[in-house]
C-alpha cells in the first residue's frame, strides 16, 4: 500500500512539473513576437533630416557612376557626375534598391526634354513610401550648363522657394541647342554617354494633354555597369 501510494505521490509530481513548464515556452514565444515587432519598427527610411548625412556616407561606399537605362525604345548609357555627390548616390541608392523598375518616361516635351521616374501607378507610391519621403538641396555652382544629353534633377511639385529637388525623378535635355534657362535653378548630375538617338525617339513620340507618351515608355530597369 506505501508503495501505490508513492508511486501515484510521483506521478503527481512529474504532472506538476510539466504543468509548469508550459508557461515558459509561452513566454519565449511571446519574446520573439517581440523582437519581430521591434525589428519592423526600426525599418530605415529616408527623410529630410536624416538624408544628406545618410548620402554623405552611402557615396563613400558606392563609388558607381555608369549606369544604362533599358527601355522598348533602346537603352540610354549615363555617366553620373562624381563631383555632385548626393544626387549621383541618391540615383544609385534608388537604382539598388529597384526604385526605377517598371517606372516611366511620364514626361515628353519634343526639342526640350524627357523626363522619367514618376507615374501614378500605386505600386510607385508603395515604394516611395517604403524608401522615405524627402528632398535634395540644389548643387547649381559645380560649373555644369545644361546642354542637349544633360540629365538633370526637377524640383519638387510643393511650393518650394528653394528648388529643393525632387530625388525620385530626372530629366534628359533633348534639345539640339541646349536648355540654358535651366541653368542655376536645377542641378545637373550626369550626362547621357550613348543612346541619345533613343532619346530623340522618345522626344518626339505623341503625348496627351499631360504630357505623357499615347504608347507607354516604361523603364525595363536601370543597370548598374
Amino acid at each position: 500500500m506505501k508503495k501505490i501510494l508513492l508511486v501515484i505521490i510521483l506521478l503527481n509530481f512529474l504532472n506538476c512539473k510539466d504543468i509548469s513548464n508550459k508557461p515558459s515556452k509561452k513566454i519565449v514565444v511571446k519574446k520573439i513576437e517581440k523582437t519581430k515587432i521591434k525589428k519592423e519598427k526600426e525599418i530605415f527610411l529616408l527623410n529630410d533630416k536624416n538624408a544628406i548625412p545618410f548620402f554623405f556616407d552611402y557615396e563613400k561606399h558606392n563609388k558607381e557612376s555608369l549606369v544604362k537605362i533599358i527601355t522598348d525604345y533602346g537603352d540610354i548609357d549615363i555617366k553620373l557626375f562624381e563631383n555632385t555627390p548626393y544626387h549621383r548616390a541618391n540615383f544609385i541608392y534608388l537604382t539598388k534598391k529597384n526604385y526605377f523598375d517598371g517606372e516611366f518616361f511620364h514626361r515628353v516635351v519634343k526639342d526640350f526634354i524627357i523626363q522619367g521616374g514618376n507615374s501614378d501607378n500605386r505600386n510607385t507610391s508603395k515604394k516611395r513610401r517604403s524608401i522615405g519621403r524627402y528632398l535634395l538641396p540644389p548643387d547649381t555652382k559645380k560649373g555644369y550648363k545644361h546642354h542637349r544629353g544633360i540629365v538633370s534633377m526637377p524640383s519638387s511639385e510643393i511650393e518650394n522657394p528653394h528648388k529643393l529637388a525632387s530625388p525620385y525623378e530626372f530629366f534628359i535635355v533633348q534639345k539640339k541647342e541646349g536648355a540654358y534657362h535651366l541653368d542655376g535653378n536645377y542641378t545637373a548630375f550626369g550626362k547621357v554617354i550613348k543612346g541619345m538617338n533613343v532619346v530623340d525617339i522618345i522626344a518626339n513620340l505623341e503625348t496627351d494633354k499631360r504630357e505623357w507618351p499615347l504608347d507607354n515608355v516604361r523603364f525595363k530597369t536601370i543597370l548598374i555597369k
